[in-house]
């Protein structure tokens, strides 16, 4: 593990109903960076970041996040977590939503202020959530994500259905977040999203299959995209798995 993590898990097991979801995960994710998680939907991206702010189950394993054990009382200020869905109420005016949240984290006051400024939302203050455009929306999430100045800000495909030029923006916002120190986790299942990430974990069927940066998985893998580059990490993955699976049954027989 690294020793400067903000994440650390050892053999994370998760099983949902009759489902192997994770057998024996394990990873280190550093502080003040952005790490992209990537791959296909269904993966286990959202079951890992899940686990990593502590409202999954998990069936053995640890989970280590600044130091504490995952989901617990102290973290509660120091970790944030943005899920696909609007975790707003769309009947209350964009600054009503963050108003509320701050009190329930007990905020500095001038948060709700200072956050608005920082996703570029001021403007549309007292306008009610339902009635913001899908960008919007998203941006109001994350700034609920921003009240109380999180140290680890896990967010679960934050862009999707976005066009380029306001997911260009987020990525922005991403990248100035890190550069004050902030950890940020993001996943994503589109590929050149990789390109805006300092580490990168590729997952596949419940796996990381890559732990890498964008210059070394491209390098890596010979390839001038990161669409590219994912894809031979697969095949590469699919025939070690597969070598594998045949050892094992020579081995029997």
């Amino acid at each position: 593990m690294m020793n400067n993590s903000a994440v650390e898990i050892s053999q994370l097991r998760v099983r949902r109903g009759r489902t192997q979801v994770f057998d024996g995960v394990d990873l280190a994710i550093p502080r003040g960076e952005i790490t992209g998680l990537l791959g296909p939907s269904g993966c286990g991206k959202t079951t890992l970041m899940r686990a990593i702010v502590g409202v999954q189950k998990i069936s053995d394993g640890t989970v280590t996040v600044l130091g504490e054990a995952g989901g617990t009382k102290r973290l509660r200020q120091r970790v944030a977590y943005g899920t696909q869905g609007a975790a707003t109420y769309g009947d209350l005016t964009v600054r009503q939503n963050l108003a509320y949240f701050a009190r329930l984290l007990k905020a500095p006051r001038g948060d709700v202020d200072r956050v608005l400024d920082e996703v570029g939302l001021r403007a549309q203050a007292g306008q009610l959530v339902e009635s913001l455009s899908g960008g919007q929306s998203i941006r109001v999430s994350l700034a609920m994500a921003l009240i109380g100045t999180p140290e680890l800000i896990v967010l679960d495909e934050p862009t999707v259905g976005l066009d380029p030029v306001l997911r260009a923006e987020l990525w922005g916002l991403f990248r100035g977040l890190a550069d004050r120190g902030v950890t940020m986790v993001v996943s994503s299942h589109v590929m050149d999203e990789a390109l805006r990430c300092d580490r990168l974990l590729l997952m596949r069927d419940g796996r990381i299959i890559a732990d890498t940066t964008p210059r070394a998985l491209l390098a890596d893998t010979g390839t001038a995209d990161p669409e590219a580059a994912f894809l031979a990490v697969i095949e590469r993955d699919r025939q070690a798995h597969g070598a594998t699976r045949r050892t094992r049954r020579e081995v029997s027989e």
